[in-house]
């Protein structure tokens, strides 16, 4: 089920930023760049999808305002309402952190690689449980 972060498959499991093993984040609606419902990645994942967000409606208005409309539904795209939990991508995370409306985190089901662009105090005070 879970997919070595340098190869696709295969290796080590895929570890969170708590060092832990990688938890699912949602199969409703299916999230992760592989569409496992895990925020597995690879050197194909070029936007790093790998935190774990519970969205709420004002990241999705920040996010429809910067180019990447997550509420409406598209052909097989149920389209997010506030609440579900996606795989975001690090870069738009931390964007959206930085204009004060970054979404909670489940850490147990965010990719570690996501602290190559997110701080872990950052994710942490952002979290949904205990970090």
């Amino acid at each position: 089920m879970f997919r070595d972060d340098d190869k696709g498959g295969g290796g080590r499991p895929a570890r969170n930023v708590l060092g832990g093993p990688l938890e699912g984040c949602s199969t409703d609606p299916m999230t992760g760049f592989f569409r496992d419902g895990c925020c597995n990645t690879s050197p194909e994942d070029r936007g790093s999808h790998t935190v774990c967000a519970v969205v709420t409606q004002a990241f999705l208005t920040f996010s429809k305002e910067h180019g990447n409309d997550l509420s409406t539904p598209q052909p097989g795209f149920p389209g997010l309402r506030e609440g579900d939990r996606w795989c975001l991508c690090a870069p738009r995370w931390r964007e959206a952190f930085e204009a004060g409306v970054a979404p909670r985190v489940k850490l147990a089901a965010t990719h570690e690689g996501a602290l190559a662009t997110c701080r872990i105090e950052d994710l942490k005070a952002h979290a949904v449980e205990p970090g």
